[in-house]
């Protein structure tokens, strides 16, 4: 197979389309196609978009997405340096290091003999009181009954929600990858942009990648901005509407 972005150049050119043309068709920013032409993927976000983009533009030329996808793989990929390392087994000193500081022997036993002392103390005190002296509560021969406050009952906690209420709100085109719980796809790694009339998703739980800020979450009726980003972003959605950031490697790229 030739060069990839020969080849997209080619197709492109021979239904006699430009740039603009791809661009308002698949969504993709006019520079990014030039750059998946020119195999300058160093000008993409990341691994994930050059794929996704690749994958769009392909399609979009009546191309084989997937030999495309293939051809890029062999050519491009390479392994992460971290999945290069060797796995090694902690040595002594790393075992011994995480070892949590425990109470000494000696010191616990003084402590134990302390209290041992004290209970005996109290236990003495109580043992000598004269049962026949009058009770603290009895005036003028007639007893007295205390009072005590009745106890307040915990206030219950708020049941958790069953589901997460999520939708996105896009100002301008933004590359997104959303699944709910189960691994279900709701979003598979495409472009979104104003002009995208998308629903309101429910899950128990939402993982996401966005590719640049340019969408608003609106997460249980309250709306959250995205900030601008270079590469990406990942979060994750609880029932509760709870956000947490995702690392690179726990964002999901659907491919």
């Amino acid at each position: 197979m030739p060069e990839i972005g020969a080849t997209l150049r080619e197709a492109r050119m021979r239904q006699r389309l430009d740039i603009s043309d791809v661009e308002a068709q698949t969504k993709i920013r006019a520079k990014y196609i030039r750059a998946l032409e020119n195999e300058e993927w160093d000008l993409l976000p990341g691994p994930t978009f050059v794929k996704s983009f690749l994958r769009t533009y392909a399609e979009a030329l009546g191309l084989d997405a997937r030999l495309v996808m293939e051809e890029y793989k062999q050519r491009h990929e390479r392994l992460a340096d971290q999945d290069l390392l060797p796995i090694t087994p902690p040595t002594t000193r790393e075992r011994r290091g995480r070892r949590a500081p425990g109470i000494g022997r000696d010191v616990l036993v003084a402590i134990l003999v302390v209290a041992l002392v004290a209970l005996l103390i109290v236990l003495g005190r109580n043992g000598g009181n004269d049962d026949s002296s009058p009770s603290p509560n009895t005036v003028a021969g007639q007893a007295t009954t205390s009072t005590t406050p009745a106890k307040e009952k915990p206030a219950k906690k708020p049941a958790a929600p069953a589901f997460a209420r999520l939708r996105l709100v896009p100002s301008a085109p933004v590359w997104v990858c959303l699944q709910a719980a189960g691994g279900r796809t709701l979003i598979p790694g495409k472009v979104i942009g104003p002009s995208d009339h998308l629903p309101a998703y429910r899950s128990k739980r939402f993982v996401m990648t966005l590719g640049n800020g340019s969408v608003t979450l609106r997460v249980n009726g309250k709306s959250f901005d995205v900030p601008e980003v270079r590469n990406a972003v990942g979060y994750a959605i609880d029932r509760r509407g709870h956000r947490t950031v995702l690392s690179p490697t726990q964002r999901p790229t659907c491919a």
